[in-house]
């Protein structure tokens, strides 16, 4: 197994797209259903699903309002809200490449409308297959500056899939690698961290990361430790966790120039505050952008 080859994906079960994408992809569509105002509009989250698990959603969205549903809902989507920002402002500097880690049913690409930036989706052969058929089904096409990139992660290397694809690695990147790191062992974590930070300056990365369980207060605690044994039983278990400040301490020595890492207060603040209906920012979970 290569460096790179371990970056991406929840576990794949033999040909099958990853569980957990079809579940993230859920809950975005259910948070257009259930939440006023939007935290994160996305008017093809609800087509991506595919007939059945439309209709499912429509009929009953009221089950990912329930118990922890409610705070990964919120968490999903203040995620997805906050790496479309931060590309908007690293477009802003002149950005045009814009790669999706284990994008699954991702929507940014058929929702922008960007001539200018390129648009790489990094994913199993087998969710890009899935995603591919329910994009049919649903009648959305691909543009023309979005690629998808198939990576086989077991083999292949992420550096040399994104150069096959046209990326340009010699100049600047802006990533995204949402709901994977848990799934990875550090060693694996690092080596992507590691090959982004080697990229040109002006690159970045956003990503989301759990946070040690003896950091938390004990109700949140609890509720990592029941969505822990809940992905455990489902075959996706949950791998790494990290303590915010050892993080930073090694993206430093990976060679990030800056880092901004935001938690509970400061992601309320940004995106849930004054909100009728409550939301809240749990601490079981942060979001970390990393520049180059």
């Amino acid at each position: 197994m290569t460096a790179e080859s371990k970056q991406t994906g929840a576990v794949l079960h033999s040909g099958l797209p990853s569980r957990s994408a079809l579940t993230v992809a859920l809950l975005r569509a259910a948070h257009q259903l259930l939440d006023t105002p939007l935290v994160f509009s996305d008017p093809l989250a609800l087509p991506i699903l595919g007939a059945g698990q439309r209709a499912a959603l429509l009929a009953d969205p009221a089950r990912f309002d329930a118990g922890l549903a409610r705070p990964v809902r919120t968490a999903v989507v203040m995620r997805s809200r906050l790496a479309e920002d931060e590309l908007a402002l690293a477009m802003a500097r002149g950005v045009r490449q814009y790669v999706v880690l284990g994008a699954g049913l991702d929507t940014y690409a058929c929702r922008q409308r960007q001539g200018a930036l390129r648009v790489f989706e990094v994913d199993h052969p087998a969710t890009q297959d899935w995603k591919d058929g329910l994009l049919r089904q649903a009648g959305i096409g691909l543009p023309s500056n979005a690629t998808l990139v198939p990576l086989d992660f077991e083999q292949g290397s992420l550096r040399a899939a994104l150069e096959r694809a046209g990326c340009r690695l010699d100049q600047p990147v802006f990533f995204s690698w949402l709901g994977v790191t848990l799934y990875l062992s550090v060693e694996a974590i690092f080596d992507t961290l590691e090959f982004v930070a080697s990229l040109a300056p002006g690159s970045a990365i956003v990503f989301d990361y759990g946070v040690a369980l003896d950091l938390l207060g004990p109700v949140e605690r609890m509720a990592m430790e029941a969505l822990i044994a809940q992905f455990a039983a489902e075959g996706e278990p949950w791998k790494t966790l990290f303590a915010p400040g050892v993080l930073a301490a090694e993206l430093r020595t990976c060679g990030f120039s800056d880092l901004i890492d935001s938690g509970p207060q400061q992601l309320q603040q940004r995106y849930l505050a004054q909100r009728a209906d409550r939301l809240q920012a749990g601490g079981g979970s942060r979001i970390m952008l990393a520049r180059v």
